[in-house]
């Protein structure tokens, strides 16, 4: 039955239809075939991230000790609807245990690409207090220096920073290294990178033990193909399994099992409705030949696709899901961009393609050896090496 025939039938008044689950009250959405009232909708939304949230229970953490993990919020439907779903299980927990298993630092960067969300940022803190909250820019990336990419060569910002503050500087470099990118799929990819390099680098000044991500099954499947098509395969296990990541941080993503069409109908059925602190600003660019990514392309299809063909959505995610991560890469060669591992011999443009060699690393001014690439940040800043501006 598709999706939105329960809704269609019951609006025009011709039958109704009875809840699966609890038998008692009218359906009024379809969920995965199977029909749903209002309650069991939202209980089978909390159910999914709650198995997922298994091991943050009371007992594993201490009074003296607690476990701290960072959530990045983008004001978008899932990162709040998250928000909103951790908050309950913590809210039960101090019901029933007098306190958490956890806590929650709740992190919005502002990107330079996104529609501004200060103040839903701002409403999210007045909604849930108990939470830690901080807001931060992306050029503050530029800050912390490990995150400075010497390999895009940004040192030629300073004879131009002279009688700037830090913070003009910082936004001057994230705007000259986008400028300098070959293509928009260069400059959203890098943006991406930025955004997760930047969080990493907050959760462990702050002591944090992980990130919960609020990706979706559909967000998953769509990074699932970008990254494939963008040359960056080969970290796939990293990027969508729940466990330790490359960045030796706790990478979890609670709403892995969840369709972003699930959460879009999650946020405007619950009570108080959490629709007044989604940015509705955030919606697709226009397709055109100028400016469409491969981040577009893989938004717009899956988007799409879930809609009459959820499974298909789903099992994307759960094929990946499959993949193991090559342990031996653990204490090897990292991408002096993403920090995924490089296996030897294929790092660069030229090693995916069966020539294994360092050409791809060329020294530098002072004869030092730049560092190290994947093949997918290779190939995304491929033209920006040698300084060019390119804004097209």
């Amino acid at each position: 039955m598709p999706e939105g025939s329960v809704q269609d039938t019951i609006a025009k008044g011709t039958v109704v239809v009875r809840c699966k689950r609890c038998q008692e009250s009218d359906a009024i959405l379809v969920v995965r075939a199977e029909q749903l009232c209002r309650v069991c909708f939202i209980k089978y939304i909390n159910t999914k991230v709650i198995k997922r949230m298994e091991n943050f229970r009371v007992r594993n953490s201490t009074i003296d000790n607690p476990r701290l993990f960072l959530l990045p919020v983008s004001c978008g439907v899932s990162s709040v609807a998250l928000l909103h779903l951790l908050d309950g299980q913590l809210q039960g927990q101090i019901t029933r245990m007098n306190r958490t298993g956890y806590e929650l630092l709740v992190v919005y960067v502002n990107m330079p690409s996104a529609a501004p969300a200060g103040d839903y940022s701002k409403k999210l803190q007045e909604r849930y207090p108990r939470h830690t909250f901080s807001s931060v820019d992306l050029a503050e990336c530029f800050g912390y220096p490990s995150v400075i990419l010497g390999t895009l060569g940004e040192s030629d910002l300073s004879s131009a920073s002279s009688g700037l503050d830090g913070c003009a500087l910082n936004r001057d470099r994230l705007d000259h290294l986008l400028a300098s990118l070959p293509s928009e799929t260069s400059r959203t990819d890098m943006l991406s990178i930025l955004r997760t390099r930047l969080l990493v680098e907050i959760a462990k000044e702050r002591g944090c033990e992980g990130i919960l991500w609020g990706d979706s099954t559909t967000r998953l499947a769509e990074k699932t193909l970008a990254e494939t098509a963008k040359g960056r395969g080969f970290a796939l296990p990293w990027q969508l399994s729940d466990g330790l990541s490359p960045h030796g941080l706790i990478f979890k993503y609670p709403l892995r099992d969840l369709l972003k069409k699930e959460l879009v109908t999650y946020v405007s059925l619950v009570e108080p409705p959490l629709t007044p602190f989604v940015n509705s600003g955030q919606v697709s660019r226009t397709f055109n030949s100028t400016n469409t990514t491969i981040d577009d392309l893989m938004t717009h299809y899956f988007e799409s696709v879930e809609e009459s063909f959820p499974s298909i959505v789903a099992n994307v995610v759960r094929t990946s899901s499959k993949l193991g991560t090559n342990q031996s890469l653990g204490g090897g060669e990292r991408c002096g961009i993403c920090e995924m591992p490089i296996a030897e011999g294929t790092g660069g443009l030229h090693g995916w393609g069966g020539d294994q060699q360092d050409e791809a690393y060329p020294d530098d001014s002072n004869g030092q050896v730049v560092e190290k690439l994947c093949y997918g940040c290779a190939r995304s800043t491929l033209g920006a090496m040698a300084g060019r501006d390119n804004t097209h």
